[in-house]
């Protein structure tokens, strides 16, 4: 190894080969110094309750700091940041589009699958994006420590930072008014994973923050239908569909079902109707391995998802981000869609649900048939 201990021109056009090399789109460089504005600004969303039940986000240090205020408030020795972005558009179709009559909503980013290889036809099978991230991670940290002797920790959705402000100061992208990471070229599609490292920036590397280019437009706002985007670049998480979804446990409070539409996991609204994303098209990029569409999950029907016991979810979903909310949530987000459907056709699946021993299912079926009700009679 070479005793540097700082970043060189050199060292990063090869760290950017490797890591364009392992399957990202996009890199950048950063240093862990983050603006006093930016920790203030973060500490003020937890203290207004804009975190929900995400207790990890509210977590401090001995002195009361909250971990995600600055990088180096949990990982003292960080000098720098190599963040990489992963775009995974796809052609297939947006949620805001129209879509067979009940079919319910996953996360785009949940479709992922690989193939497997043996005798027989390929099949896909689920992968998760932070494995998939984190392997091609672990290609960029070996390039860096193979280079110098150095401290490295790789993140995907892991550490206690706050990844979308590191990306724009890297200039990967900017963070738009519905608080993702935007970039000109490839729009919002975007996963990131980050490499913290010992090694001092200096004037080697260039950081140029990317300049937010979202102007007048407030399109994700107004489309989002549980008003989270409570003011550009700040959401209350409390009220999105993707948390509500995904992270909440338990009850979901009523005022917010309505809204929640037929999204039964995550939520592209802001996304969808995002100019960048039109602008930049759905693909932008080849099929990426691990990251393929497994298309039964796009406008998947909820009477199919609503069938699935758990011998057939874990068929279907071990392995993916869904298995970690797992299948008694997705029931229950199941049922609040079913209820928003107005279809009569998910009656007896409500009905069964609604005499069932779980009862954060039992309530939100019995919701839902009320709520066919009201939608019936419009």
């Amino acid at each position: 190894m070479v005793g540097e201990e700082r970043w060189t021109a050199e060292m990063e056009a090869e760290v950017r080969e490797a890591a364009l090399g392992a399957g990202f789109h996009l890199f950048g460089v950063a240093g862990a110094d983050a603006g006093e504005a930016e920790g203030e600004r973060f500490a003020a969303w937890v203290e207004a309750g804009r975190a929900g039940e995400m207790e990890y986000l509210k977590r401090r240090d001995e002195d009361g700091v909250l971990l995600r205020e600055g990088v180096k408030v949990a990982i003292p020795w960080a000098r720098s940041v190599v963040v990489c972005a992963l775009n995974y558009g796809s052609e297939e179709a947006l949620s805001v589009e129209e879509a067979p009559e009940g079919a319910g909503w996953i996360g785009r980013y949940a479709w992922s699958g690989s193939r497997e290889k043996g005798e027989g036809p390929a099949e896909l099978v689920a992968t998760d994006y932070h494995l998939e991230m984190l392997t091609r991670l672990r290609v960029v940290e070996a390039t860096i420590r193979s280079r110098v002797a150095c401290e490295t920790r790789c993140y995907v959705d892991t550490g206690p930072i706050v990844e979308r402000s590191l990306a724009a100061r890297a200039g990967v992208g900017w963070v738009g008014k519905n608080t993702c990471v935007i970039n000109q070229g490839m729009g919002s599609w975007l996963l990131l994973g980050v490499v913290i490292t010992s090694l001092e920036v200096g004037g080697a590397v260039a950081q140029i923050a990317a300049a937010d280019r979202c102007g007048s437009c407030t399109r994700c706002i107004e489309a989002c239908p549980t008003d989270a985007l409570v003011a550009p670049q700040e959401m209350d998480a409390s009220r999105c569909i993707a948390y509500l979804t995904i992270e909440k446990k338990g009850a979901i409070a009523e005022e917010l079902r309505e809204g929640m539409g037929r999204q039964v996991f995550g939520c592209d609204i802001c996304q969808d109707v995002c100019p960048w994303n039109k602008r930049s098209g759905k693909a932008v990029v080849g099929v990426t391995e691990g990251m393929e569409v497994r298309r039964e999950l796009v406008n998947p029907s909820l009477a199919w998802l609503g069938s699935l016991d758990n011998k057939e979810f874990k068929r279907w979903f071990k392995g993916s981000p869904l298995e970690r909310t797992g299948r008694k949530r997705l029931m229950r987000n199941v049922a609040i869609a079913m209820g928003n459907s107005g279809l009569g056709e998910f009656g007896p699946k409500l009905a069964e649900w609604a005499e069932g021993e779980d009862e954060v299912l039992a309530e939100a079926a019995r919701w839902a048939l009320e709520r066919q009700g009201v939608v019936g009679s419009v």
